[in-house]
């Protein structure tokens, strides 16, 4: 068994740290509502590692606003987030995927910052204990007078955003982050009850062989992505085809995708516009993620981050990968 070299331990309280001594003006408030996210994290990942024992696999018999069946450990997650930002007090407002509204906190009148999050992510692999994950957005409320905050106050673009990331539950729990000054991976060693560096400033392929979309909806895309998916099977670059690898969770298939290279495609229906990711709390951040990795994401023909968004819940298509893949994507399907 190959021991961690302890002389570069570094842990993520100890690395969100280093981060605020970058910016000579911060306040600490940043800082305190990572920590407070990352205790919740872990709590979440305790759960996660336990679902089949406590009881908390299965649905509730409620729907959230996009008419999903809301499972136990949704509501848990959820819940957990809600609750560590509430006592922690450094967020005016929260959106999460499981509330209808923005949820104002006691904290408004004296917090600048909101959470955005989807408390878990591919809810549709916990009871088979499949991979899962949680995303998160911090953001500056745009209104400076806090006596008046307003869900137009959070209805800003992706490329305003302060930190983003995403927690992966798999063989282990990873945890990713960007505050604008590249990717940094750390995972949770259960035993200590911390997260450990294990990647620094990670960088995305400029081009890769995998690509991850749910390819039994493709009859539904628009004909030109459809193309592109074909090509994909071909050996026309380079003389190779690529492989197809889907999680059907969100996180998981970025997490590939930003180690290994290549594009991960949530096209939009024909029917309909607006594709199924959520533009706030899950194309932003990871949006952020990937481009601070050396990637792209887009809707299509626009930067994901410069989407100025008209609704808490709205949807987007999302494209994301490495740089030529996106590229040769666009000049097929969108060109």
């Amino acid at each position: 068994m190959a021991l961690l070299n302890i002389s570069k331990l570094i842990t993520l309280d100890r690395h969100i740290e280093t981060e605020e001594e970058l910016h000579p003006e911060a306040t600490g408030d940043l800082t305190l509502l990572l920590q407070d996210l990352t205790l919740a994290i872990r709590l979440i990942s305790n759960e996660v590692r336990h679902a089949g024992l406590n009881g908390i696999l299965g649905s509730t018999n409620n729907k959230n606003i996009h008419g999903e069946t809301v499972r136990k450990l949704d509501d848990y997650a959820n819940q957990i987030i809600i609750n560590a930002m509430e006592q922690g007090g450094h967020t005016a407002a929260l959106i999460s995927e499981e509330s209808e509204n923005v949820i104002f906190t006691n904290n408004k009148k004296k917090s600048k910052y909101f959470l955005a999050f989807d408390p878990l992510d591919g809810s549709t692999n916990i009871d088979v204990y499949g991979t899962i994950g949680t995303i998160f957005s911090i953001n500056k409320i745009r209104n400076t007078d806090k006596n008046d905050i307003s869900e137009k106050d959070v209805l800003i673009p992706g490329n305003m955003q302060v930190a983003a990331g995403y927690v992966l539950y798999g063989s282990s729990t990873v945890l990713v982050y960007t505050t604008g000054n590249g990717v940094n991976v750390f995972t949770y060693d259960h035993l200590i009850g911390e997260f450990l560096l294990t990647f620094e400033k990670i960088r995305i392929p400029d081009f890769g062989y995998y690509y991850s979309c749910n390819e039994g909806n493709s009859l539904k895309w628009n004909e030109k992505v459809q193309e592109y998916i074909h090509n994909l099977k071909q050996p026309i670059w380079n003389s190779k085809s690529f492989t197809l690898r889907y999680i059907a969770s969100v996180v998981a298939d970025i997490h590939r995708t930003i180690h290994y290279g290549g594009i991960y495609l949530y096209p939009a229906d024909t029917k309909q516009k607006n594709g199924k990711l959520r533009l706030i709390y899950e194309a932003n951040p990871l949006a952020l993620i990937v481009e601070q990795a050396g990637g792209i994401a887009v809707n299509g023909k626009q930067r994901i981050l410069d989407i100025v968004p008209q609704d808490i819940h709205q949807k987007v298509p999302f494209f994301a990968g490495s740089k030529e893949n996106i590229k040769q994507l666009q000049k097929i399907a969108f060109s």
